[in-house]
């Protein structure tokens, strides 16, 4: 589909999705963005729902200004996939000692390594940068300093919620390998301490929604925030190829026969700032709940634990700031999807796949998410599909 075009107060709000589909809350939320003074365009992508402080599925183009909590608190969010030389045919019968075996290597949910990863022992981790990143924690907000240690041991480690890592197949047989995570507590705890900071700054006081509070341009509070928010984004980026290395040397030792080799790593943020120009002018493009979509950019759009994922390529479209979903997106609350549905139901929902079916996930049901195939239909003008993947082994946290 093409863009359905709704009124705005200072902007139209150009949809990738069916308006009737999205909840008033979402749909309010949106007109709230679109009576931002800064604001220059607003897109919405098919995965769009109900998020906190701004909406999940929404690209917000603004001038000489940025609202952190349209960006989350989960900085740098995203997707990490290589496509291994592995085929369906190396895999084994029974794979939940790879499952036990990829859980031991990746800590999950609020677990940390003992001591942190030395990035120069594992298997295609790029080091380049790394001492630079490091350096520059002296420089972020002194009221998360003494999170420093903490930091460095959640550093390659998966975090809860919706973040997994997933053993794949592609329809032609190829065996993926894939992860979902971000910023970790750090970034957590500085995405709170600059919101903080911004619903009390004076501009702010006559905004329709405080959640929508933004630094301006040329100001110390932006410069606090631009320097924070682009430090935990490579954290996040760290983290996931961190992440990824780990469980290519879990994949390496568990087929050493097959001497498994790797290609280039596919990674992409979806909750992040970036500077872009669009019409002739420099603009701050906060993407929540989408990635960049570039063309021939890849990106990934993964489905539920239950359901399989896209690997994607951009096409360009300047409408939706070169933008694209991040996933599925939810169409029912966590709340809502424990109340409606059992373990039984989780069971029957991932069957085929070698991952937990307790009721500490029933939350991330498959049904809790809108079909993948249908938010891919809905963006066809956005990207072209590149390969599509089903999960055999998902890891949550």
């Amino acid at each position: 589909m093409s863009y359905v075009e709704m009124p705005g107060a200072k902007v139209p709000i150009r949809m990738w999705a069916d308006p009737a589909s999205v909840d008033d809350g979402a749909m309010q939320q949106l007109r709230n963005v679109a009576t931002l003074p800064w604001i220059k365009g607003l897109a919405v992508m098919p995965d769009v729902h109900y998020g906190k402080g701004a909406t999940v599925g929404s690209v917000i183009a603004m001038q000489g200004a940025v609202c952190p909590a349209a960006v989350g608190v989960d900085i740098g969010c995203g997707m990490s996939a290589v496509k291994t030389s592995l085929t369906a045919n190396d895999l084994p019968g029974d794979l939940s000692r790879l499952r036990s075996k990829v859980e031991e290597a990746i800590p999950v949910g609020r677990g940390m390594h003992d001591s942190p990863v030395d990035p120069g022992r594992m298997h295609g981790f790029a080091t380049g940068g790394w001492d630079d990143f490091w350096g520059r924690f002296d420089g972020v907000a002194e009221a998360v300093k003494f999170r420093q240690g903490r930091a460095t041991k959640q550093m390659g480690t998966l975090g809860s919620g919706n973040h997994f890592v997933e053993i794949c197949l592609s329809e032609d047989g190829s065996v993926w390998l894939m992860l979902h995570s971000g910023s970790r507590n750090i970034g957590k705890e500085l995405a709170e301490h600059h919101i903080g900071i911004a619903q009390r700054l004076s501009h702010n006081q006559g905004l329709i929604d405080r959640d929508l509070a933004v630094f301006i341009a040329d100001t110390p509070q932006m410069a606090a925030y631009r320097n924070d928010l682009f430090w935990a984004q490579e954290y996040a980026k760290y983290n996931r190829s961190l992440m990824m290395a780990l469980l290519k040397g879990v994949i390496g030792k568990e087929f050493k026969k097959a001497k498994p080799t790797f290609e280039a790593e596919i990674s992409a943020h979806h909750n992040y700032v970036a500077e872009e120009r669009y019409e002739g002018m420099d603009l701050l493009v906060t993407r929540k709940g989408a990635i960049r979509a570039g063309s021939g950019e890849y990106g990934i759009i993964p489905g539920s634990m239950g359901t399989g994922s896209y690997i994607v390529k951009g096409l360009g479209n300047e409408k939706a700031f070169n933008s694209a979903s991040h996933g599925a997106g939810r169409r029912m609350s966590r709340t809502a999807a424990k109340r409606r549905f059992s373990t039984k139901d989780l069971e029957e929902q991932t069957r085929g796949v070698e991952c937990r079916k307790d009721s500490g996930v029933v939350d991330e049901i498959p049904a809790a998410y809108k079909p993948i195939e249908q938010v891919i239909d809905q963006q066809r003008d956005l990207v072209e599909v590149v390969a599509k993947l089903k999960q055999v082994v998902c890891v949550k946290g």
